[in-house]
């Protein structure tokens, strides 16, 4: 049976209570909203895992224009320069209003900001709190500003299923809970839902994360944009925990260096070495990898003895593995870290669906472009969630909502598309890889199993991928290496890259179309 809450009607139902969502929901009092999250509020979210910090150019040397600069350049033409400008120009206004909401960064003697130094940043601009413990420090803060909010409904074990529509208007949200399938009626929906990581076998994310929000969206009928480009970190500590866990880029910012196992430093010889773009390190160091070698981080004459006081989550991460940081070289891999693609937004984070909002990891606003620069991620998931916030409030007040029962899909599960993306879809791309992970993933996609909706996500980087014929930012091919003259978005529905795929030769990967049918 399914309950329809009607004791919460009206209200602006926000999925997902990481950065961006705590944000929308914080902004938006006293006006009332529903935050709907799997877990606990904050948990099993990427924000709560970030180490880096928030970029903002507010030190003495630096200035907004700097900082653009610098977007610009790591999103390789694929950036959109008015939305990037918007973003970083409010980067100051961020920082202080997650102060008024208890977050405390770190300062230093003089009671400044603290700012780090991270990759392709040309100035010292992160700004972090409790060390590497930035996200865990800014989602604890801001848990518990919304849990001090009256205006603020917060249900936990509740799992985003499906988007109802009346029309081409949201009208309600179906959710799973421990009490099987429940409504949510509302007119107002904000997806905050995080990234993509759970695709993936060797990633930085929580495993669980695998892009619901861009399937959710992408079967109400939103636009998706850029979906190819998935951005590996290239140092995430290379051991046997799953998820992976990361060595953040402040490292290298600290002055760490890349070396193989014969102790060549072998970034030396590119632009940028250790701090080039992270596109750059995460190819330099799958090469490595590729020739059968191994790469490691050595921190110990920048860092040594003073490495746990700046990076005590990193230095905890690496004892659990028997690697003393002060003493020892770090052992790094790529893995996936990031999403620059996702669903289609404006300026305020609406996306091409009525009533449906996106903000954080699973929108696309043009800010990254192809590759994103470090620590913009944060900053992008405050300034947006602040954005759909007000644009939001000022919206007139839509109808009731879905009131009908609906059917509860499947829960969702990766385990089968995990394989064939990690395998095809990885740091570097060809035509062959491509084709055979959409031949694999098609199936899945058009299931209506538990694979189902990572199989959707999947797929949509997959027919992207295919139609990106260079290489660029973080998508690397291998039969295209060159980079094509003019750079262009591509901007895509769900239905349309169902019929690519269904077009797409079914190349010989039987072990994969083995794979797919038996699901």
């Amino acid at each position: 049976m399914t309950e329809i809450l009607h004791n919460l009607p009206g209200r602006t139902v926000i999925v997902g209570s990481g950065l961006a969502g705590l944000m929308t929901a914080l902004t938006l009092a006293p006006e009332p909203s529903v935050i709907v999250t799997r877990a606990a509020l904050g948990m099993e979210t990427s924000s709560a895992w970030a180490q880096g910090g928030i970029a903002a150019g507010m030190g003495a040397d630096d200035s907004a224009a700097l900082h653009l600069a610098d977007t610009l350049a790591a999103g390789d033409g694929l950036c959109d320069p008015t939305i990037a400008a918007g973003i970083v120009a409010q980067a100051p206004a961020a920082i202080t209003a997650l102060e008024q909401a208890g977050v405390r960064f770190d300062r230093n003697a003089a009671g400044e900001l603290s700012l780090g130094l991270e990759a392709a940043h040309s100035r010292r601009r992160i700004v972090h709190a409790e060390g590497d413990g930035s996200g865990a420090a800014i989602v604890a803060a801001l848990v518990r500003a919304v849990k001090q909010t009256p205006s603020v409904t917060a249900l936990e074990g509740f799992e985003a299923r499906r988007i109802l529509m009346e029309g081409e208007h949201v009208a309600g949200l179906l959710c799973a809970t421990v009490n099987g399938a429940a409504i949510l009626p509302t007119s107002k929906l904000v997806l905050a839902t995080g990234g993509i990581g759970g695709l993936y076998e060797a990633t930085t994310n929580p495993m669980g994360n695998f892009g619901q929000g861009i399937a959710l969206a992408a079967r109400a009928g939103a636009e998706l944009t850029d979906m190819e480009f998935v951005q590996f970190h290239p140092t995430a500590l290379d051991s046997r925990r799953r998820p992976l866990a990361l060595v953040s880029e402040a490292v290298r910012g600290e002055g760490a260096l890349l070396v193989n196992e014969r102790g060549d430093r072998f970034m030396a010889r590119i632009p940028g070495a250790e701090l080039a773009p992270r596109d750059v390190v995460a190819r330099a160091i799958s090469a490595e990898i590729a020739r059968g070698g191994r790469v490691f981080l050595d921190a110990r004459a920048a860092l040594g003895s003073r490495f746990a006081a700046r990076f005590p989550v990193i230095a905890a991460l690496c004892g659990e593995a028997g690697i003393d940081p002060a003493k020892d070289l770090i052992p790094v891999r790529p893995a996936i870290h990031y999403h620059m693609g996702g669903v289609a937004t404006d300026e305020n984070g609406l996306s091409s669906v009525s009533g449906l909002w996106v903000v954080g990891e699973a929108a696309s606003t043009g800010l990254h472009g192809a590759n994103r620069l470090a620590s913009n991620s944060l900053l992008e998931a405050a300034v947006m969630g602040m954005r759909a916030a007000r644009d939001i409030s000022a919206m007139p007040a839509g109808p009731a909502g879905a009131t009908l029962a609906a059917r509860l899909p499947a829960p969702a599960d990766a385990s089968l598309v995990r394989p064939i993306v990690s395998r095809h879809l990885g740091v570097l791309r060809n035509a062959d890889a491509i084709d055979g992970a959409i031949a694999a993933l098609l199936p899945l996609a058009e299931g209506d199993g538990p694979a189902a909706d990572p199989a959707i996500v999947a797929l949509l980087i997959a027919v992207f991928a295919g139609l990106r014929a260079e290489s660029r930012g973080a998508h690397a091919r291998t039969d295209f290496p060159l980079k094509l003259a003019q750079a262009n978005r591509r901007r895509m529905h769900l239905a349309q890259a169902l019929e690519i795929a269904r077009a797409t030769p079914p190349y010989a990967f039987a072990p994969l179309h083995t794979l797919a049918r038996s699901a």
